[in-house]
């Protein structure tokens, strides 16, 4: 008889050899009753009412006796239900080859009526093991959760790989190296000797030194908070630009100086003093002014009379006295 079981029972698989083999096989008229010890058995179904009634009273055996007779009489009945819908054999006509047999659990709302049959579920009989068929929602569920559990995972695994570069774009491989030219294995042979390691201490320096390639790894190649840095700092501070002379300071708050006083410290540069600037002188004006020129009777002019022309005059008149005068 059906039992509670703590598995779902579209889980299981059921089998019981010995009970087949007192049976003789499993076989066109034997495949309800070995259904019947199954734990997909319904004790309250009409099956199990039929089986009971006929044991106990022997008039009724002969309907346990085939298949046929014993869904002719569950036909006549209402109620749950179990009827075997696929036939291997074909009732018997033919050899059974270990075909599968189909038994449906249905309910039967008017009896001898076929169309009036809602069905529940359904079985599988393939050998001595019993199967239950799921049902389309849990089929679904099954997969679709199937489904979401590798997307999942591809998800994850994709997160990892997009990486954006300027010149490439969004790619989900890191660019590979480009192969070394002949114009590049030129360049690398002109380079200057100061450059060259000593030797025996190339292969120290060689193991200290990590690869670039192996040193980022894959969270910095696609660390997207770096790049939204980078970008928000371009669009704020883009306009700025540097020429000859060197910048310091931070975006936002550069400093100009020039070349002589970018190589001293800002401690040591000496600040320069302010130049005086002298006011405008204004100019002066002459205010000394000629006496007209003055012209005598006949019309000559006149040459002016200096503080020193008037002395000798005045001592041309005074004379001593005493003096006598010579005529003239």
């Amino acid at each position: 008889m059906a039992s509670s079981q703590e598995t779902a029972l579209d889980e299981i698989q059921w089998k019981a050899p010995p009970i087949a083999q007192s049976m003789g096989g499993i076989q066109t008229n034997t495949v309800l009753p070995y259904f019947y010890h199954s734990p997909f058995f319904d004790g309250t179904s009409n099956n199990a009412i039929i089986t009971t009634q006929a044991t106990l009273n022997p008039a009724q055996f002969y309907i346990i006796q085939t298949r046929v007779a014993f869904e002719g009489r569950l036909r006549t009945m209402q109620g749950l239900e179990f009827m075997v819908v696929h036939d291997p054999t074909e009732n018997g006509t033919r050899p059974d080859d270990g075909g599968i047999w189909v038994i449906r659990k249905q309910i039967r709302r008017k009896p001898t009526s076929d169309s009036d049959v809602t069905p529940i579920s359904s079985y599988y009989v393939i050998g001595e093991n019993i199967y239950m068929a799921p049902s389309l929602g849990r089929i679904l569920e099954a997969r679709l959760l199937s489904t979401v559990f590798s997307l999942t995972e591809v998800m994850a695994t994709a997160s990892k790989l997009p990486i954006f570069t300027p010149a490439l774009g969004h790619t989900y491989l890191p660019p590979a190296p480009k192969p070394l030219t002949s114009a590049t294995n030129t360049q690398m042979s002109q380079t200057s000797k100061e450059s060259t390691p000593i030797p025996g201490t190339q292969d120290t320096l060689s193991s200290k030194a990590p690869s670039n390639s192996k040193s980022l790894s894959d969270d910095q190649l696609c660390n997207p908070q770096l790049l939204q840095d980078s970008l928000n700092i371009m669009l704020r501070y883009g306009h700025e630009y540097m020429d000859e002379h060197p910048i310091t300071g931070v975006p936002g708050a550069f400093l100009i100086n020039k070349p002589h006083e970018a190589q001293q410290p800002a401690s040591q540069l000496k600040p320069k003093p302010n130049p005086i600037v002298s006011k405008p002188t204004t100019p002066q004006i002459k205010t000394d002014v000629l006496p007209p020129k003055q012209k005598d009777s006949m019309g000559a002019e006149k040459s002016p009379t200096s503080a020193v022309t008037k002395e000798k005059k005045a001592r041309r008149k005074s004379r001593p006295a005493g003096s006598t005068t010579t005529p003239k």
